[in-house]
């Protein structure tokens, strides 16, 4: 993974750190916490004191704030031994907290953004309803403007860290005549009159996160809660969600790096016909192909990341080929992983039937694997258009 040219030696030693620190204190209880389908309440110190819970927000609001390969090596290295703590420290970190940073007033940052950096709180983001998933713009919560505030009704679902989170961000209609431009954001937090979670999900995978519905029953927002300008929504979680979709990135690329080095330890050490199966070109070859999709996908997601980290730079589709690339490596990577275990990989033995399930996820959380070829194909259609080259077509 240092034979890489976007990190620097100082991004490897913290790989090493966060690795270190995935390997003593959440394998252990990985097992537990996705059969028992919960998320340890004891890990949350651990994380914080790991400065993992505020890595997209500066300093002076309780953060601790570092370039986004730096966050995106520590998503990786966490979800390569258990993909629901990954998503728990993504969506708070690039959900949660980072539209408050990038959006919120200075007052917003310094009432919400300590608590949930430094705190120990969690953040959550409230963008998907039942009728409006893939279709994010056609959301249906309302915000009906009333005196010194809003009302808001509505119902949010699959949302990451619900039932667990201090602080929620989330979008609700603030006109319905304006279509997108009549979106806007919003901060509310647990213990709001009106506000409540619902029971948790029982899912396929990641079952170790908490992921759950948001009802909004008549809540009052103060209007110094309403995040930017009134139908702003729709473009901040745009830009928000380029971000998300380089985490989402990010974990897919760590479980399918933790099921590749189960894999091929399996491969050097299970004998048969009086040598390893490693040595078996069927099983090699599978190995040479999870190794070269690891490397594919960590170029797109790295590059990505990085690009993030510039001024005025758009990178909608990197981050879309990133998520698309690392999110089916992930699922092909434990796919393969399992085939290699043979019947090992099947029962509960070994972690990578969990990996498994829990890599579906990353082709459908932050938008599925079709939407990301709809962002891509776009972008490049017009970048097709703008184009003067004339090359390969005949003189007219």
């Amino acid at each position: 993974m240092g034979n890489n040219m976007w990190t620097t030696p100082e991004h490897e030693k913290y790989r090493m750190k966060i690795r270190e620190f995935a390997e003593r204190e959440i394998a252990p209880i990985t097992q537990k916490t996705d059969r028992e389908q919960f998320f340890p309440d004891e890990l949350l110190p651990k994380l914080n004191e790991m400065g993992l819970l505020g890595m997209q927000v500066d300093k002076k609001y309780g953060g601790t704030y570092t370039d986004t390969l730096t966050y995106i090596i520590a998503v990786e290295e966490i979800s390569r031994v258990c993909g629901s703590t990954g998503i728990t420290i993504a969506a708070h970190n690039s959900l949660g907290t980072y539209p408050i940073y990038k959006f919120g007033t200075e007052k917003q940052k310094r009432k919400y953004l300590p608590e949930i950096t430094t705190g120990g709180k969690l953040a959550a983001f409230g963008l998907t309803e039942p009728e409006a998933g893939s279709d994010a713009g056609g959301t249906k919560t309302f915000a009906a403007k009333v005196k010194d505030g809003y009302k808001v009704n509505g119902t949010k679902c699959w949302i990451t860290c619900a039932g667990i989170s201090k602080t929620v961000v989330f979008t609700a209609k603030t006109s319905r005549e304006m279509g997108t431009k009549g979106i806007s954001s919003f901060i509310v937090t647990h213990g709001t009159p009106g506000f409540s979670s619902g029971k948790k999900e029982n899912k396929l995978g990641l079952r170790g996160s908490d992921t759950r519905f948001l009802h909004f029953d008549d809540v009052f927002i103060p209007e110094e809660d309403r995040l930017g300008e009134e139908g702003q929504g729709f473009k901040q979680f745009m830009i928000t969600l380029d971000g998300g979709r380089v985490s989402i990135g990010a974990m897919a690329l760590g479980i399918a790096q933790g099921a590749y080095d189960i894999a091929i330890k399996y491969a050097t050490k299970r004998q048969q016909f009086g040598q390893p199966i490693g040595k078996f070109q069927s099983v090699g070859f599978k190995l040479a192909d999870m190794a070269t999709q690891l490397q594919a996908s960590r170029h797109l997601v790295y590059h990505a990341a990085l690009l993030k980290d510039k001024e005025n730079v758009r990178y909608s589709k990197e981050s879309a080929m990133a998520k698309l690339h690392a999110s089916e490596t992930g699922y092909f990577c434990t796919y393969a992983a399992i085939g290699i275990l043979g019947a090992e990989g099947y029962g509960d033995k070994y972690p990578v039937e969990r990996m498994f399930r829990d890599a579906k996820l990353c082709e459908i959380g932050e938008g599925t694997s079709e939407i990301q070829r709809l962002v891509i194909s776009r972008i490049i259609l017009k970048e097709a258009e703008k184009s003067t080259s004339t090359f390969g077509f005949p003189k007219e």
